[in-house]
């Protein structure tokens, strides 16, 4: 299916354009056909050869109801630009094009109607300059008569050519249907319609909106119940739920989105030059469906943040509309960032435009990152819409965070430089636990455990950098005087009568552990500190599986250092316990 949405100044024939195109009358309230005017948004649909159904969305061209009608164009890519032959170019048919243009809609038609009651070429001509200056340049101006019928086919033919050229939406993208209509049927309860524009909705499926969720009982699309419906579609929806579902709400894939108050654009001032005024403070954005107060505060030329009145799913690229109601001015929004950081201190604002000074609205991961200072929740950036799936190629991820190689780098220095300083003030106290030590990087223990690369290790909880002498002279001696205590049978651990004649109280022990240079299976049990690839070594000569005392014979040590010993080499998968009680080697390497 393909949607069409109309646009252009009051009783220029629109809601007649698409009666004769469609067979339909799309005024369906007795006070639309009272006053002969469009109120509320109109719908009805066609067949065109070599692009199958297209629905119409007529929207109204009375300046009361422009709010209305940006309801109606918001979520539909292509617009039927209606003017009239025998009239001047209209204010509404400058407003609704600069809509259009703001919005960035690039495929359309226009049709010069009432061609029968004047000569079509001077309302063609002035159609032509006036498009050709927005995003519909290039489209096609066709003449036509609602009432005769003259031009029809070549309208619709331009339409065909036109829906023809669209790319294909993601049918299976995560969906956001703005609600343009809400009402409630004896027997069936709530009915929503809106337009889908990718995406799928089926009868099961969960949908979120503010309220809470709701589930879909049926689809209708043009007219006909269907078990789902794929976008671009217009739908009705029935739901259930206990929340009710309004006009201007927005249904979407629960989980998927990104519910902001907050967002930095781009703005553009449409219909008019980029150096036009500012939008005042409180301006109305209009996007998808919805019309939401917001406070404008400017960060630069053509960068903006907005604080919405209500929370909306947005994404990074959405296009929008702020409108100033009392000038009737309007600007095209492009949503850069939908979950920027807080501007707090002074000069906030300068940095964060300088910081979006290169932004287009394109998603891009590697852009993200730059812009959010190397780190990013992994979740929020899949929820407003930036690919996340070749994250681990752009930096070092942990714990549903990305921090970004070069921050990675960065911080991987500081942490050496701060654990060298704390190792030279004290020097029995190697090390620092990881959690003080990502504090004072400002990351998150978890990416900083994932970033750690030598010469920095974790050793008995402490990060510590690898190799580093810094052990005091005493210390050091005392240590060299056990290794030659060790070196005919390294697996009989000195007595703590020994530990205490070489000076090797506890906080030296634990010192020596975490530069690496013994290796306490146990209280009390010191060991050279490559003991358990040793131990496995000499292990895998004995027949498999062995005992316990067959493993102490094996090192000529006694069971206080056998069994604490045993347990170290069961963790780290060098040997592994059987349900009798025995062990085998694994022939894993150390």
């Amino acid at each position: 299916m393909h949607v069409v949405a109309t646009a252009g100044h009051v009783d220029h024939g629109k809601s007649a354009l698409v009666r004769a195109l469609t067979g339909t009358d799309p005024d369906r309230l007795p006070e639309e056909h009272r006053r002969g005017l469009t109120i509320e948004l109109g719908f009805c649909w066609t067949a065109l050869p070599g692009v199958g159904d297209v629905a119409f969305v007529d929207v109204p061209g009375h300046e009361r109801f422009v709010p209305t009608m940006l309801a109606g164009v918001g979520p539909v890519p292509v617009a039927l630009l209606v003017v009239a032959a025998d009239d001047p170019w209209m204010p509404q048919a400058a407003e609704h094009l600069a809509a259009l243009d703001g919005l960035g809609v690039s495929y359309g038609v226009v049709a010069v109607n009432r061609s029968d009651l004047a000569d079509p070429g001077p309302a063609i001509a002035r159609a032509r300059g006036e498009i050709d200056a927005t995003s519909l340049r290039g489209a096609a101006v066709v003449a036509v008569s609602a009432r005769t019928g003259a031009g029809l086919a070549e309208l619709a033919d331009a339409l065909a050519r036109t829906l023809r050229s669209l790319p294909a939406p993601d049918e299976d993208a995560d969906v956001r249907l703005w609600v343009d209509r809400s009402f409630v049927v004896h027997g069936a309860g709530t009915v929503v319609t809106g337009t889908l524009p990718a995406g799928r909705v089926a009868t099961g499926d969960r949908l979120a909106h503010d309220g809470g969720t709701v589930r879909v009982r049926a689809v209708q699309s043009l007219g006909r119940e269907v078990p789902e419906a794929v976008g671009v579609a217009r739908v009705a929806l029935n739901l259930a739920g206990d929340a009710a579902v309004e006009r201007g709400a927005v249904l979407v894939t629960p989980d998927a989105w990104h519910r902001t108050e907050v967002v930095d654009v781009r703005l553009r001032r449409a219909g008019g030059p980029a150096a036009a005024a500012l939008p005042p403070d409180r301006p109305m954005l209009h996007v998808g469906g919805a019309s939401v107060e917001v406070h404008h505060r400017p960060l630069a030329d053509g960068l903006a943040r907005l604080t919405l009145r209500r929370p909306l799913p947005l994404r990074v690229g959405d296009r929008a509309l702020l409108r100033d109601p009392g000038s009737r001015a309007l600007w095209g929004v492009v949503v850069l960032d939908p979950a920027p950081t807080p501007l707090a201190r002074r000069g906030a604002a300068a940095r964060r435009a300088a910081t979006l000074a290169g932004a287009d609205g394109t998603p891009d991961l590697a852009g993200e990152l730059r812009r959010r200072d190397g780190l990013a929740d992994l979740a929020v950036l899949r929820r407003i819409g930036v690919p996340t799936a070749d994250a681990a190629a752009h930096g070092v991820v942990a714990a549903g965070l990305l921090l970004s190689a070069s921050r990675a780098a960065g911080a991987l220095t500081d942490a050496e430089r701060l654990v060298r300083e704390h190792d030279a003030a004290h020097p029995l106290d190697l090390g620092l636990p990881p959690a003080a030590l990502a504090a004072r990087l400002g990351l998150p223990e978890a990416l900083l455990r994932a970033a750690l690369r030598a010469p920095l290790a974790m050793a008995d909880g402490r990060v510590v950098v690898s190799g580093s002498g810094g052990l005091p002279p005493a210390l050091a001696e005392a240590l060299g005087t056990l290794a030659a205590d060790l070196a005919g049978a390294p697996f009989a651990a000195p007595t703590a009568d020994r530990l205490r004649e070489l000076g090797l109280d506890e906080r030296g022990l634990a010192a020596a552990a975490r530069a690496g240079r013994v290796l306490r299976p146990a209280p009390g049990v010191v060991l050279p500190a490559d003991a358990a690839e040793r131990a496995a070594a000499w292990l895998a000569d004995l027949p498999q599986p062995f005992t316990t005392s067959q493993a102490r014979v094996r090192l000529a040590t006694s069971r206080r250092v056998v069994l604490p010993l045993l347990d170290l080499l069961d963790r780290r998968g060098l040997t592994r316990r059987l349900p009798d009680d025995r062990r085998e080697v694994t022939g894993r390497r150390p």
